[in-house]
């Protein structure tokens, strides 16, 4: 039995504000098809609004990625506060054993350089 004791804040923080910036491409590739639709929609009507939607798309991995760094931050010391006082998550690890192969030999040596 282990014990998850501390969560590397940094760590973290990165790994979740990776995984929500691509949730925001996601959104952003959504919202851009919105955009562009109500652009073709009305040509004749004012766009700024729609060009307000796909400016959004434009920004929104970055808005995303940030709060999902600061959100992943947060969430590492809150856990490491709580984990100090109630001792953390008990895991249970399992060993998987690792094939080895042995590297080939090499005929022995005739002494010639070539």
């Amino acid at each position: 039995m282990v014990r998850l004791r501390s969560i590397d804040v940094i760590s973290c923080a990165k790994v979740n504000g990776v995984i929500h910036m691509a949730i925001g491409v996601l959104f952003g590739l959504f919202f851009m098809l919105i955009g562009m639709f109500g652009i073709a929609a009305a040509p004749e009507q004012q766009k700024l609004g729609m060009i307000g939607v796909l400016i959004f798309a434009a920004l929104a991995p970055f808005v995303y990625g940030a709060i999902g760094f600061v959100i992943g931050a947060i969430g590492a010391m809150l856990y490491n506060w709580i984990a100090a006082g109630v001792g953390g998550i008990r895991l249970e690890l399992e060993a998987v054993p690792v094939s080895y192969t042995a590297p080939a030999t090499l005929p022995p040596s005739t002494g010639a350089v070539v």
